[in-house]
């Protein structure tokens, strides 16, 4: 085995001589029969094939497999904001497949309407124009079409490592390599600049190293001149790191210098995970468009949403979305029940206060293990780096041996997303077993 298999992924890698193992060890005759029949049927790729185990139910915060296991869910693939099958988004859609199960494009809908009306009325500032897409890579299709349309200019700045899509222009704009790698030619005019989290590595080891790499962002907008967009996630969701302080407000004041739209992919960060409805409103900034999805349908229906700044509609004689379900009422329904459990079982302030208790915790328990670097979090999202790639793969099925799943981001960070809905007891059944792997394998 080798370290390089590992090395910025953006999950956990499909090479790990420990997923041999574990299919071989821990998953059932039925379970491994259905493995075989999705590897026949699907088409191999990294991150997933071949998959961990089959599951034949979902509820709360737990995965159920086929042998009635039941498997605390902190990976989710971030979509599971009010658990599995919360009873009042189920109720909302089954009224809704029950009244108006599809609605053509070319006609609009009460539930939709109902649903742009209530994210623009969360949204910060004056972020008030909303499209609709079946999945979060379309919206940001949506968000790159309509800042070339508006600006007239066809150039981004993003950054390496982000991710923000496994589309061909999702992956133009994102730096993940394994989703670049071997792809061919990608959109032309999207440039890249380092991350935040490599600032001190390439401006300076210590605290102002972020507003440097702010100013060489203004640097590179101003040298190319004609910059439509800057798009970024506001936090880097897959190594789990915060906003720096003062980093986007001086980002957000280059970008109207130079005439560049800033847009925040908030996909799988916003919704309420970080303590607040959106990471933005912790970066003192309002993008001039955000994108949401994961979440927003409930954890059952697909769908994400563009919300623009208020005067960027003037484009009626192009089409900038466009898709089949663009207004499914059904998944807005779903969305609409989704909003209303965050709303009224307070999870948002629910992130923010169990969120900081449990980062304390985490530290205490983990922080000063032999070979964990850093204990980062914000909200309900947590992320416990360690000194290898291989270590966090070794942690990652040694917890899943105790009915624990995460996601393992960017090689070595044991990153924990849990639903919203969660009690503090299981919180802290969670972190027992990542305390005692950890401490096991130090």
């Amino acid at each position: 085995m080798t370290q390089d298999i590992f090395d910025f992924a953006e999950g956990d890698t499909n090479l790990s001589p420990n997923k041999t193992g574990w299919l071989k060890d821990h998953v059932s005759a039925e379970a491994r029969g259905l493995l075989e029949e999705d590897a026949r049927w699907f088409i191999h790729q990294s991150l997933s094939t071949p998959c961990l185990d089959a599951i034949a139910g979902a509820e709360g915060i737990y995965l159920i497999n086929t042998d009635g296991r039941r498997i605390m869910d902190f990976h989710g693939n971030a979509a599971h904001h009010v658990g599995y099958g919360h009873p009042r988004v189920v109720q909302a859609m089954r009224e809704q497949i029950e009244t108006l199960p599809f609605c053509p494009r070319r006609y609009t809908n009460a539930p939709a309407i109902s649903l742009a009306a209530k994210l623009a009325s969360l949204a910060p500032g004056d972020l008030s124009k909303i499209l609709f897409a079946p999945g979060g890579t379309s919206a940001i299709g949506m968000a790159l079409k309509l800042a070339r349309h508006v600006t007239g200019r066809h150039k981004t700045v993003s950054m390496w490592d982000s991710f923000h899509g496994a589309s061909l222009d999702a992956i133009s704009v994102g730096g993940e390599a394994q989703f670049r790698r071997g792809a061919g030619p990608l959109l032309p005019g999207t440039e890249h600049v380092p991350p935040p989290s490599l600032a001190r590595r390439f401006f300076g080891d210590d605290a102002e190293a972020p507003l440097r790499l702010a100013d060489y962002i203004d640097y590179v907008l101003g040298v190319q001149g004609d910059v439509g967009a800057v798009i970024a996630e506001p936090m880097r969701w897959t190594t789990v790191e915060p906003p720096p302080p003062g980093f986007w407000q001086r980002v957000r004041q280059s970008c109207d210098r130079h005439g560049a739209l800033l847009i925040f992919d908030e996909i799988p960060s916003g919704l309420g995970r970080s303590g607040t409805m959106f990471v933005t409103e912790q970066t003192g900034v309002v993008p001039d468009m955000l994108v949401l999805g994961k979440g927003l349908g409930g954890g059952i229906f697909p769908l994400a949403a563009l919300i623009a700044r208020g005067d960027l509609d003037a484009v009626s004689d192009r089409a900038i979305g466009h898709y089949t379900h663009e207004k499914s009422p059904v998944g807005c329904a779903a969305a609409l029940a989704t909003l209303s459990v965050i709303e009224e079982e307070g999870l948002v302030a629910k992130a923010a206060d169990l969120g900081a208790w449990a980062l304390d915790d985490l530290r205490r328990r983990v922080g000063a293990l032999p070979g964990v670097r850093a204990v980062r979090g914000l909200g309900l999202y947590f992320g416990i780096e360690v000194e290898s790639a291989a270590r966090a793969d070794s942690a990652m099925y040694r917890s899943l041996e105790r009915c624990l799943s995460f996601k393992i981001g960017g090689g070595n960070v044991i990153t924990l997303c849990p639903p919203l809905t969660i009690s503090e007891a299981e919180l802290a059944q969670a972190f027992d077993i990542v305390t005692d792997v950890l401490r096991n394998e130090a």
